[in-house]
């Protein structure tokens, strides 16, 4: 398995600045032609499911910003007690990720991702092909990926995939995500693939709260370990949205979820969002 940076990082700055209101302006820059995009899809309010990437499209010359925090105290180790001392692992350090990504053309997003799991970078494509209508039953997007440890110098896993969604009317979303991923067991130096096929779903129960869930179990190829799963309540306002999850892994990238979660193990985190459109 990968190796975990456990380091403890700073965010009450980056929470000032996610936290901020959006401007009228920055919403007034979004191109005419993009305005279908930019407006607010009530069943999927954010580019991840939990880990998984989403159907939601970013308007031509919109961005958004996301941290991926997953705390480093394992739930399932310990009393109760023995946890709530550490508060449920906020005291044990924790992975951070960094996520920005623009759209560089109409239904066409660029993003790029580091996590502190090997000091790892994501770099990654995703083009929303199909908008589900009344003709349409699906969204669908292409992605593609390629990630690389050690700040993008070891260990390189290029990935191909889509995301498919169905949205019931504006309070159920459901996904499946079919994945391939190479190099998956360089760290081995093994040359081996893995084929995941990403479940997830997100249900809105009340005007801006959702619950969410999703799992990637693999289809084929190398798979060690669990497959990755989570769960999470989310609260969306405005353009940002909080995520608090429960994951059985520490991995965010499509690389990291190939390699599955941990048994007996579940982390507590958060994912939190800025729209900027």
């Amino acid at each position: 398995m990968l190796a975990i940076t456990h380091r403890p990082v700073s965010i009450g700055v980056l929470t000032i600045a996610l936290l901020a209101p959006c401007s009228a302006r920055a919403q007034s820059a979004v191109p005419a032609g993009d305005q279908d995009d930019a407006a607010l899809v009530l069943a999927e309010p954010d580019f991840r499911v939990l880990n998984l990437p989403s159907t939601l499209r970013l308007p031509r010359g919109g961005s958004s910003f996301q941290l991926t925090h997953r705390f480093n105290g394992n739930l399932r180790q310990g009393s109760f007690s023995e946890n709530a001392s550490n508060l449920f692992g906020l005291d044990q350090g924790a992975v951070v990720g960094f996520d920005y990504r623009f759209g560089i053309a109409r239904h066409l997003q660029a993003a790029v991702y580091r996590s502190a799991i090997d000091k790892t970078f994501q770099f990654s494509g995703k083009y929303d092909a199909v908008r589900q209508h009344d003709s349409i039953p699906v969204s669908l997007s292409a992605l593609l990926s390629v990630e690389g440890t050690d700040n993008f110098q070891e260990r390189y896993s290029p990935a191909l995939g889509a995301a498919v969604s169905r949205m019931v009317a504006d309070r159920l979303a459901v996904y499946a995500t079919p994945v391939w991923v190479h190099n998956t067991a360089a760290i081995l130096n093994l040359e081996r693939d893995t084929v995941f096929v990403g479940i997830g779903g997100r249900v809105r129960v009340s005007s801006t709260v959702y619950l969410v869930g999703e799992v990637a179990p693999r289809a084929g190829g190398y798979r060690p370990d669990q497959a990755a799963y989570g769960f999470a309540i989310e609260k969306r306002a405005g353009g940002h949205v909080f995520q608090l999850n429960f994951n059985n892994g520490q991995g965010t990238t499509l690389g990291q979820l190939a390699h599955g979660g941990f048994a007996d193990s579940l982390y507590l985190g958060f994912n939190l969002a800025r729209k900027f459109f």
